[in-house]
């Protein structure tokens, strides 16, 4: 009984703190990262998935980042890495910014110099959330859902069947709060099962965590846009140094461009137009095997460098 007091007290305090980490002060001009990663000791009983909620990081960014550990079961006192750094992602830095690569939210209020970014869980593979831009056209406050013809056939035939609505309250999928995109059929909203975020386990929505979509929806207005992408591979600058991060790219990304890191060179080179400096291609290969979704830095070649690498 003890330790569960304890543990509650813990999570109660923690979660306090992480509403406040989500959000971070925009970069300076030609500058991409924000945030910092740190180390973590767990304790006893503590899963990916528990830690992962306290500090707005996704599952699968958590095994991301600490590959050669047991994510059910890391065990009392090990030391793992918490991710909590990240480049922007490429284009205007205006609305909201879905990123399918890392399954991460970014938000750049209007009135504020800040990015607020949450993880997310998007469509499974056969469900996958599309890319492109829209824009919030409402939000609802303890939606009713709806249910997709498709979704009703298929838990049909799984012998699950589902009401044609399924009213507010604990058995929503949609949990507390929707938001409404311009995309038909397409919703941010929370959820009732949240060890989903971080995660590709919708029919194509985008899930928050219970608790962030609840701050979320009282930040955005309909009108705002929203930019969907996917983008496993990113490229930015932090005090005169670039730094690279990968993602492991999403099924259907692979299926649509092979394991080729074209879209990785072009990112880094992007970023080098007015620098004559060239990568260290090999380390550059070397993150692309590892795909830790870390911000990396990136070693940068002078002349007689590059002539010496080739």
């Amino acid at each position: 009984m003890y330790h569960k007091q304890f543990y509650a007290l813990l999570w109660l305090s923690l979660m306090s703190c992480s509403l406040m980490a989500v959000t971070f002060d925009l970069p300076e001009a030609g500058e991409d990262l924000v945030g910092r990663s740190f180390r973590y000791t767990t304790h006893y009983e503590e899963t990916f998935s528990d830690i992962a909620r306290i500090y707005d990081i996704g599952y699968r960014q958590m095994v991301a980042a600490n590959p050669e550990v047991d994510p059910w079961l890391p065990g009392e006192g090990s030391e793992i890495v918490i991710p909590q750094q990240y480049i922007l992602p490429p284009g205007p830095r205006e609305g909201i910014v879905i990123n399918l690569a890392e399954l991460r939210l970014y938000y750049y209020p209007k009135d504020k110099p800040v990015v607020i970014t949450y993880p997310i869980g998007i469509g499974r593979e056969g469900w996958s959330t599309p890319t492109g831009k829209t824009s919030v056209i409402g939000k609802k406050k303890d939606p009713s859902w709806t249910v997709p013809e498709s979704i009703l056939k298929e838990h049909e035939e799984q012998g699950d069947p589902l009401p044609d609505v399924v009213p507010p309250g604990p058995d929503n999928p949609l949990g507390s709060h929707a938001i409404y995109l311009g995309m038909s059929g397409y919703l941010l909203h929370g959820t009732n099962k949240p060890y989903g975020v971080g995660m590709r386990v919708s029919h194509g929505c985008i899930r928050l965590y219970p608790e962030n979509i609840s701050n979320f929806f009282k930040e955005v207005d309909t009108g705002i846009p929203v930019r969907i992408i996917d983008k496993p591979y990113k490229a930015g600058w932090l005090d005169g140094e670039l730094y690279v991060q990968v993602h492991p790219p999403l099924a259907e990304y692979v299926e649509e461009r092979g394991h080729n890191q074209t879209d990785l060179v072009n990112a880094v080179i992007s970023k080098l137009i007015e620098d004559k400096r060239r990568p260290d291609w090999k380390q550059l290969q070397n993150y692309a095997d590892q795909k830790t979704g870390l911000p990396m830095p990136l070693y940068l070649l002078q002349g007689d460098e590059v002539a010496d690498n080739h």
